[in-house]
């Protein structure tokens, strides 16, 4: 593999270690899929589940920077 420096802002890589905390992956691999996804390389397969855990908001996709800039902070 190739290794490639990628410079993000600072809530980016604090949104990006949250959720690579919150699966049990490495920051690489998270780093790989979304990049393979948003090349149309690999489908979304890994987002079965996200209906799982509902919360009962409606609104949740309008406000998902401001959720993710919460739980970042935690």
């Amino acid at each position: 593999m190739k290794r490639t420096t990628v410079k993000l802002p600072e809530d980016v890589d604090a949104c990006l270690r949250h959720e690579t905390e919150r699966r049990g992956t490495a920051i690489s691999e998270l780093t790989r899929e979304a990049i393979m996804v948003h090349l149309g390389l690999e489908s979304r397969r890994r987002l079965g589940g996200a209906k799982a855990g509902r919360s009962g908001s409606t609104d949740v996709s309008d406000r998902i920077e401001e959720i993710l800039r919460r739980e970042a902070g935690r």
